[in-house]
């Protein structure tokens, strides 16, 4: 029976016994560190800050969410709008909170050595955003988010601009 459409399904050429070619290898720039990526000036919280002023500093900066540093620089969590939203849904004084009551301890991180092709698994796979990145001692070195791999990966595609018009002829 043939699906919708009437056409069979394309062959995966690497599945025939028949074919000697050996799966393509992985791209390259996908085994770069993610150190040569990361944004390394990177907006922080501390626990003891209010929900309200991370929510005034979220608004103006433009952004979704913040790693959450103790005084050493270790990372101890993220505050994400989310979160924040969802609280001030239980808690009418929300804004007085601390970040430290309201954001998400269990970070997945990744080490400066983790590969960008790691990183681009995890944004297809979890869905995030941004992953913070942090040394041995788990202090935050930089985050890497999915628009760092989009532009390198464009960058080193393509030396030269792409024009938008050329894009969508």
């Amino acid at each position: 029976m043939l699906p919708r459409g009437g056409q069979r399904p394309a062959e995966n050429p690497y599945l025939r016994e028949d074919n000697p070619t050996e799966p393509p290898t992985p791209c390259p720039m996908m085994n770069e560190a993610v150190r040569t990526i990361m944004t390394t000036e990177v907006v922080t919280a501390y626990p003891e800050q209010t929900v309200g002023e991370i929510a005034e500093l979220m608004l103006s900066g433009q952004l979704q969410q913040l790693p959450v540093i103790d005084h050493d620089g270790r990372l101890v969590g993220i505050i994400t709008s989310y979160d924040m939203w969802r609280d001030c849904r239980i808690n009418p004084d929300s804004e007085k909170r601390l970040v430290g009551e309201v954001m998400n301890t269990r970070v997945l991180k990744l080490a400066p050595k983790d590969k960008v092709g790691t990183a681009a698994e995890l944004f297809m796979d979890r869905r995030f955003k941004t992953i913070p990145v942090v040394n041995l001692n788990g202090t935050l070195k930089g985050v890497v988010t999915a628009f760092d791999v989009i532009r390198y990966t464009l960058r080193k595609e393509y030396k030269e601009p792409i024009l938008f018009r050329e894009v969508i002829l």
